[in-house]
C-alpha cells in the first residue's frame, strides 16, 4: 500500500476498510467481535477500541490464516459457557469492505438449519483467478478447499471459490485449529484446512454460493483500494 498505515485503516468512501467490515458484522447480528491484529495493531486499537462489543487478540508471527485465528482461541473459548459450547463462529477477513450484512445472515441461517460443524459461505465467478477453489465429488458434496498455489490444472477450472467467510460451532472450530500444520507450498497455517479436519472425522461440513463475486474483493494494492471505493460508491449512492 506504499504507507506505514494498517492496510485495514485505508478509507474507502468515507470509512475505513475495517470499519465497513464491522458495520456489516453488526447489521448482520454479530455484535460480539474479536479483533485479530498483527502489525500497526495499536494504530486499530485506538481506531475501533471504543467500539461496543469489540475486543482483540494478537498474532505474533505471520504464519498464516490459520495462525491469526489460533490466536483468537482464548477470546473465543473465554465467550463459551458451559451449554453454549456449539455456539456460531463466524470468521471473515479485516480488508473486504464490500461483504454484504445479507450474505452473513443468510449464512447464519443455512448453518443454523443444518446442525452443520462448518459452512463456508462460496460464490461462482468466470473468473476464480487468486482464490482457493471449492473440490466437491461426484455427488456435489463437500471435499475439501484448495489454494490456487497448490491446486492441480483440473481444480484451477473450478469456478466455485472460497470467500474467506466462515461459519463454525464453536467447539469444531477449537478442535480443527489444534490439528492443522505447515504442510503446503506457503509453510503456512491454513484456516482453509479445518473444513477438511472436521470432514475427515466424519462432522458434517458444507458450503453454500450465497455471496457475490464482488464480495470477495479485498486491498493489497493502492488500485484495489481505489478500485473498491468505486464499487463502494455504486452501491451506496
Amino acid at each position: 500500500m506504499n504507507s506505514d498505515l494498517p492496510k485495514v485503516l485505508h478509507e474507502a468512501t468515507g470509512k475505513t476498510l475495517l470499519a465497513w467490515v464491522l458495520d456489516a458484522l453488526n447489521d448482520a447480528g454479530c455484535t460480539e467481535q474479536i479483533v485479530v491484529v498483527g502489525y500497526g495493531g495499536e494504530k486499530v486499537r485506538a481506531h475501533i477500541g471504543a467500539r461496543p462489543g469489540v475486543q482483540f487478540a494478537v498474532q505474533q508471527k505471520q504464519l498464516g490464516t490459520g495462525d491469526a485465528v489460533r490466536a483468537a482461541v482464548p477470546s473465543i473459548e473465554s465467550a463459551l459457557t458451559a451449554g453454549a459450547r456449539s455456539r456460531p463462529v463466524v470468521i471473515v477477513c479485516g480488508d473486504s469492505p464490500l461483504l454484504r450484512p445479507s450474505s452473513i445472515r443468510r449464512l447464519l441461517n443455512v448453518f443454523q438449519s443444518t446442525g452443520a460443524a462448518c459452512l463456508l459461505g462460496t460464490a461462482i465467478t468466470e473468473d476464480p483467478t487468486g482464490l482457493g477453489r471449492i473440490v466437491r465429488n461426484a455427488d456435489k458434496q463437500f471435499v475439501c478447499i484448495t489454494e490456487e498455489k497448490d491446486a492441480t490444472e483440473s481444480e484451477r477450472l473450478i469456478q466455485e471459490v472460497n470467500m474467506s467467510t466462515y461459519v463454525f460451532a464453536a467447539n469444531q472450530l477449537l478442535k480443527a485449529l489444534a490439528q492443522i500444520n505447515t504442510d503446503n507450498a506457503a509453510g503456512e497455517y491454513y484456516l482453509t484446512d479445518c473444513p477438511k479436519v472436521l470432514l475427515d472425522a466424519g462432522e458434517k461440513v458444507d458450503a453454500v454460493a450465497c455471496l457475490d463475486p464482488s464480495e470477495s474483493l479485498s486491498v493489497n494494492t493502492p488500485q484495489q483500494l481505489q478500485a473498491v471505493a468505486e464499487a463502494l460508491q455504486a452501491i451506496h449512492k
